[in-house]
């Protein structure tokens, strides 16, 4: 999936985040694996319930994920603990009924009673051994987790030492100009130090009203994330907030004002404000539209645009409106029922659907034609009917360059006869 021409800034590998229902797993995202690049925009599309904000959520560390990695700029910020969990548990299970079997046969002669103990034996060094390897890789997530966190922090203290070492030499003579810096370079350094690497992430969520706290004024709530990370000048904080609030378009006068007093439009964009004002790489917009009026819809994702051109961001825009995604991403993933099972350039994704899920979601998007309209028939996507997986199993497959699908060898052969 990667291309060469382009640094793969977020990479999703065998995502799986299972929910507990009582005894049973709700498999929301079910072995998912993408890359984003950086500068672009993915778009990620499916009908509601199929997984795509779980995903978002996942990568930001919403959720401690089931199982699988999250590598972000080369480094992993997110791994999957629970499947080691479970894994350990089910040895333990399974362990406990083999050894409860042995210990029932009461009639055994000595010779059996020996074979009998040297299986238990056996049966404990390999429940030993299952534990170790699973301890094991749970720490290791963890370390990983926290080593990546300590070089971030590291990196960005050498950096600010490199900057400020010039102007330190530059101010030698100036004893009050010194002594500013010096201040200035004490708080800076106690920011880096709290500095993390999943910061680098930011989240738009879906609901304008339910994702802002109605206690809040605009200032505290776009302010909240650089309060967090150890910011105690008021005075920067509010030049921060006025300057950010001037580039989602509102005004220094909405500061003080609280999130009821807005329309939904305007919701939103203090949601975009409080994510890029922690000068975030990337951002995962949540259906950041779906709530909104159509008229407003077009507002948002021009803001959008503009702050990714403006900013240099990466987005991972969720959405179930395909006209739209295709109009603002790069790259579109295409999610059902947990699973991701096709992924290509959007115009090639729009010109050679594969998937006859896809297939079905493009033969839903409404024209404004009504000749059009008339002769346009929706395609109804059936598993049961289109797939046969009782034999040979489906794996996520490159069937052109850049072009990926859920299939087994028998579509993928039918798969490339489309294509051809």
């Amino acid at each position: 999936m990667e291309n060469n021409h382009q640094e793969v800034l977020l990479k999703v590998d065998h995502l799986c985040q299972y929910f507990r229902l009582g005894h049973k797993d709700m498999k929301a995202v079910d072995d998912v694996s993408f890359e984003i690049r950086k500068g672009e925009t993915f778009g990620l599309v499916g009908e509601s319930g199929c997984g795509k904000t779980t995903t978002g959520r996942s990568i930001i560390k919403l959720y401690n994920i089931t199982s699988g990695n999250v590598y972000f700029k080369g480094q992993r910020i997110g791994a999957g603990t629970r499947s080691y969990k479970d894994a350990m548990d089910k040895a333990r299970d399974d362990a406990a009924k083999k050894i409860k079997q042995l210990r029932a046969e009461k009639n055994a002669d000595a010779a059996r009673k020996a074979e009998i103990q040297e299986e238990i034996r056996k049966i404990n060094e390999n429940l030993a051994a299952v534990i170790a390897k699973n301890r094991a890789l749970i720490k290791d997530a963890k370390t990983d987790s926290r080593e990546v966190d300590r070089q971030y922090a590291a990196s960005a203290l050498k950096a600010l030492e490199a900057e400020y070492a010039e102007k330190f030499n530059a101010a030698k003579d100036n004893p009050e100009q010194l002594a500013a810096l010096k201040k200035e370079y004490s708080n800076r350094c106690r920011v880096a130090k709290k500095s993390k690497l999943i910061t680098q992430i930011q989240m738009i969520f879906q609901d304008p009203i339910a994702s802002l706290d109605p206690r809040m004024t605009v200032r505290d709530i776009i302010a909240e994330g650089l309060v967090i990370n150890g910011i105690t000048d008021q005075d920067y904080i509010n030049e921060k907030v006025y300057e950010i609030l001037e580039t989602v378009g509102l005004v220094r006068e909405h500061a003080d004002r609280y999130p009821h007093e807005f329309s939904g439009g305007q919701r939103q964009r203090i949601g975009i404000a409080r994510a890029v004002i922690m000068q975030p790489e990337m951002i995962i917009a949540d259906e950041p539209i779906s709530a909104l009026d159509v008229s407003i819809q077009a507002q948002v994702i021009n803001l959008l645009n503009d702050l990714r051109e403006r900013l240099g961001l990466t987005i991972m825009f969720i959405a179930h409106d395909l006209s739209v995604v295709k109009y603002f991403s790069d790259r579109i993933g295409v999610m059902y029922f947990g699973k991701m099972v096709e992924l290509a350039d959007s115009d090639e994704l729009f010109k050679n659907p594969l998937h006859p899920y896809t297939r079905s979601l493009l033969s839903a998007i409404p024209l404004p034609d009504p000749i059009y309209e008339k002769q346009r028939t929706r395609i109804h996507y059936n598993p049961i009917a289109e797939h046969d997986y009782s034999v040979d199993t489906p794996s996520f497959r490159e069937i052109t360059p850049g072009h990926f699908v859920h299939c087994n060898d028998a579509e993928e052969e039918k798969y490339k006869q489309m294509v051809k």
